[in-house]
C-alpha cells in the first residue's frame, strides 16, 4: 500500500507544481507550500549529513530538479498575490517584517547576503566539485572494472558480488555525471531568485501607485517588505539545497555518516585541541576582549584535549594485546605466497594505455566481448575455457597486449589508442603504422579512427581494437585448445554427460577407461580442431575400442570415425568438399613405410625424400588456396595419424582425414589435386 502510494505521490506532486505556475492560490494554501518546501529542504539537508555514501542517496539529483521547481513555482504564485492583494500570507509577512525588523533595508542586506552566500560561495564550489568528480569517476571506470574482473577471476569474489560491483561502479558514474547537470539547477536558481526580486520589487510599486492609489512611499514601504519576505522565504530553502549539494558532492568516505567522521576526526589530535584552548585563553588576556566568550571555549577545549589523550593512553595500553591476536594471513604467509604464485591458465596483460579497451561500451567493451568469445568456442569446440584473467603492466610498451597461458607468454600484439586496423593493398595515401594482422597475416595499417571513411573508400576491411585483440585471442585458445582441457574439465563434462546419458558414461568411465586416458583422447581431437561437443557419441566410439585396445592413437580414430560427417563437415564450402589426395603408389608405399613409436605411427622414410613429399604437398595446399579454396587431405585410414603428423612439419594445423569420414559426410567430394613422388619413393 506504501509503494503504491508513493508511486503516485511524486507524478502528482510534479503535475501539481505546474499548476502552481498557471492556477491562483488563495493565502493560507500558499503558507502552508512554503512550510512544506522549507522542510523538504531542510530533510534533504540532514540526509545528506547522515548517509554514509553518495550513492545512498542517489534520487538527489532529481530531487534537486524537483525542489526547484516546486520553489519556483511558489515564487510565481506568491508574486501574483503580492502584486494583485498586496499580501501573500502570514509566512511571507512574517519574514518582511519581523525576520528583518521591518527595516527595508536590513531585509536587502540579508536577502543580498544570502544571495552572495549561496551564488558566489557555495554554489559554484559544489558546481566545480561535481565537475571534476564527474570527470575523475569516468576516467577510473576502466580501471574499477578491471579490478573487479580480476578479482572475480582471482575466485576473490563471486559472480554475483562481480555483478553487484559492476552496478555499483555504474551507478557512481551516472550519479557525479546528474550532479554535474545538477548543480547547474541550483546556480540558474540563485539568478532566477534575484531576476524575481527585482520584478516584484519594481512591479510592485508600480501597481501600489498606479492601481492601488498609493503615495509613492507608502507603496515603497508595503511592496518593498512583502518582496523582501517573498525573497528570504524563497533563498532560505535554497540556500539549505545548496548546502546539501555541497556536501554530497564532497563526501570523501563511505564508512560512516558525516556527523560521527567530523567528530572522531576533529578529536585525532590531542596537540591541536591543546594549542587551540590555549590561544583562546590568551586572547581574552588582550585588553579589551570580552573575556567569557574566550574563556569559556578555551576551557572546554582544553577539557576535551584531556579527555582525548587519556582515550589515546588507553587504547596503546591495549595494542599489544590486540597485536598479538590473528588478524588473518599476512603478506609473507604462506597462504599470500601461494596465492601469488599461482598460474593463471589464461590471461591478458595490458599495457598501461590500454586499459581504455576495459568499459568503453556495449560493443567495444573488452570483458563483454571475451565472454563472447567463451560462449563461441564451447559452441565450436565443446571446451568450456576458463575465465580470462585481465590485468595492465607496466612492464609492456606502450599499446602493447600479451596473451599468457599458464603464465606462460604465447603471443603478444599492438592496439595503438585512437586507432583503427585497416586491412587492405591499396593504403599508402592514408597516415599510419604498418603492420601485419597476427591472426592471418594479411598487410595492414593503422590508421587514425577519423580516416575511416577513407580507408572504407579504397576498399579496405576496418576493424576496431577490441576485435583485433578478441581475433587474436580466439585463435590462440584455437591454438592451444589441448592446453587449456585440464583433468577437472574432464570430469565436468563426463558429469554432464552423465546427467543425459548415464549408459554410456557408466560403461566407459572408470570400467574401461579413466579419466586421464579419455583427457588425452580429447586432446588429440582438439589438436586437430575437431569439437568435442557431441560427447555421448565419441563415448560410445571409445566404449567400443577400448574393449580392443586402450592405445590413445586408436582411442582417437575410432572417436574420429563415431563423430563421422561432423569431422569434414568445417571444411565443406558451398555444398563441396575439396580433397587433395596421394598418389595411389606413393600411399601404398607410406603405408609400409609406418612404425610403432610410444607416440603412435611415425613414417620411416629418408628425410630427402619426406622433404620432396612435403614440398609437393605445400604447393598442392598453395595452388588451392591461390583459388580461393580450402582444401583437406585425404588417405587411406590406417595411414591418416601418421600422415597427419607428418605434413604438421610443412603446413601447421593442416586438416587430414580418412577416406571414410570423407565418404561419409553426405556431400559432393571433389579432387583439387594429387601429391606424387613416385620416383623419389621407389628409389
Amino acid at each position: 500500500m506504501k509503494n503504491r502510494l508513493m508511486q503516485f505521490a511524486v507524478p502528482v506532486g510534479v503535475v501539481g507544481i505546474v499548476l502552481l505556475l498557471v492556477v491562483p492560490l488563495p493565502a493560507a494554501m500558499l503558507d502552508f507550500l512554503i512550510v512544506t518546501n522549507i522542510a523538504l529542504s531542510l530533510v534533504v539537508l540532514l540526509t545528506s549529513m547522515y548517509v554514509k555514501r553518495p550513492l545512498d542517496f542517489s534520487v538527489f539529483p532529481s530531487l534537486l530538479l524537483v525542489l526547484t521547481l516546486f520553489r519556483l513555482g511558489l515564487n510565481v504564485a506568491s508574486t501574483r498575490l503580492v502584486l494583485r492583494d498586496g499580501y501573500a500570507g502570514e509566512v511571507i509577512g512574517a519574514f518582511g517584517h519581523f525576520v528583518v525588523g521591518g527595516s527595508i533595508i536590513i531585509g536587502l542586506v540579508i536577502f543580498l547576503i544570502l544571495v552572495v552566500i549561496q551564488f558566489a560561495v557555495i554554489t559554484n564550489g559544489a558546481g566545480r566539485v561535481a565537475e571534476v568528480g564527474a570527470r575523475f569517476t569516468l576516467d577510473a571506470m576502466p580501471g574499477k572494472q578491471m579490478a573487479i574482473d580480476a578479482d572475480l577471476n582471482s575466485g576473490l569474489i563471486d559472480e554475483d558480488t562481480a555483478r553487484q560491483r559492476r552496478a555499483d561502479v555504474a551507478a557512481e558514474a551516472d550519479f557525479y555525471g546528474a550532479m554535474d547537470g545538477g548543480s547547474k539547477f541550483v546556480k540558474g536558481d540563485a539568478i532566477a531568485g534575484i531576476i524575481i526580486t527585482i520584478i516584484n520589487l519594481l512591479g510592485g510599486f508600480g501597481v501600489g501607485m498606479l492601481q492601488m492609489g498609493m503615495e509613492p512611499g507608502e507603496a515603497l514601504e508595503r511592496f518593498s517588505m512583502l518582496t523582501i519576505g517573498d525573497g528570504l522565504v524563497s533563498q532560505i530553502p535554497a540556500l539549505l539545497l545548496s548546502v546539501s549539494t555541497g556536501i554530497i558532492v564532497t563526501r570523501a568516505t563511505a564508512s560512516e555518516d558525516m556527523g560521527t567522521a567530523a567528530s572522531s576526526q576533529l578529536t585525532q589530535s590531542r596537540t591541536a585541541l591543546l594549542i587551540a584552548g590555549t590561544a583562546a585563553v590568551l586572547l581574552a588576556l588582550v585588553p579589551g576582549m570580552p573575556k567569557p566568550p574566550f574563556l569559556v571555549l578555551g576551557i572546554g577545549l582544553l577539557i576535551i584535549g584531556q579527555r582525548v589523550g587519556a582515550l589515546q593512553k588507553a587504547e596503546k595500553e591495549l595494542e599489544p594485546v590486540e597485536s598479538s591476536a590473528p588478524t588473518g594471513p599476512g603478506p609473507d604467509s604462506p597462504e599470500a605466497i601461494m596465492e601469488e604464485m599461482r598460474v593463471h591458465a589464461l590471461e591478458i596483460q595490458l599495457s598501461p594505455d590500454l586499459v581504455d579497451l576495459v568499459g568503453a561500451g556495449t560493443d567495444q567493451d573488452l570483458l563483454a566481448r571475451v565472454k563472447g568469445l567463451r560462449r563461441k568456442i564451447a559452441m565450436d569446440l565443446g571446451l568450456v575455457i576458463p575465465p580470462v584473467r585481465t590485468r595492465d603492466s607496466v612492464d609492456l610498451p606502450r599499446s602493447t597486449y600479451v596473451v599468457r597461458i599458464g603464465g606462460v607468454e604465447v603471443a603478444r600484439g599492438e592496439a595503438p589508442a585512437g586507432r583503427l586496423l585497416a586491412l587492405g593493398d591499396h593504403l599508402d595515401h592514408i597516415a599510419g603504422e604498418t603492420v601485419r594482422e597476427p591472426v592471418f597475416g594479411l598487410a595492414g595499417k593503422w590508421v587514425p579512427m577519423q580516416a575511416r571513411s577513407q580507408a572504407e573508400l579504397a576498399g579496405a576491411t576496418v576493424v576496431d581494437r577490441v576485435s583485433v585483440l578478441v581475433t587474436h585471442l580466439g585463435s590462440i585458445i584455437a591454438d592451444n585448445a589441448p592446453r587449456l582441457l585440464t583433468r577437472e574439465d574432464v570430469r565436468v563434462l563426463v558429469d554432464g554427460v552423465k546427467q543425459v546419458n548415464p549408459a554410456v558414461v557408466d560403461e566407459l568411465v572408470p570400467t574401461l577407461l579413466s579419466l586421464g586416458e579419455v583427457q588425452r583422447v580429447l586432446q588429440g581431437l582438439l589438436a586437430e580442431k575437431v569439437s568435442v561437443r557431441d560427447l555421448p557419441r565419441i563415448f560410445e566410439g571409445l566404449t567400443l575400442r577400448a574393449k580392443v585396445s586402450t592405445d590413445a592413437e586408436g582411442l582417437i580414430e575410432a572417436s574420429r570415425t563415431a563423430l563421422g560427417p561432423a569431422v569434414a563437415a568445417p571444411y565443406v564450402q558451398d555444398g563441396v568438399l575439396r580433397v587433395i589426395t596421394l598418389d595411389p603408389l606413393v600411399e601404398q608405399q607410406l603405408v609400409e613405410a609406418r612404425r610403432p613409436t610410444d607416440d603412435g605411427t611415425q613414417l620411416a622414410i629418408d628425410p630427402d625424400r619426406m622433404e620432396r613429399l612435403l614440398e609437393s604437398a605445400r604447393l598442392r595446399m598453395q595452388e588451392v588456396e591461390r583459388a580461393g579454396h580450402e582444401a583437406v587431405f585425404a588417405c587411406a585410414p590406417a595411414l591418416r595419424p601418421a600422415l597427419r603428423k607428418t605434413l604438421a612439419l610443412a603446413i601447421p594445423q593442416v586438416p587430414v582425414l580418412s577416406y571414410t569420414e570423407v565418404t561419409c559426410a553426405s556431400v559432393q567430394v571433389e579432387s583439387v589435386g594429387v601429391v606424387s613422388d613416385a620416383a623419389a619413393i621407389a628409389s
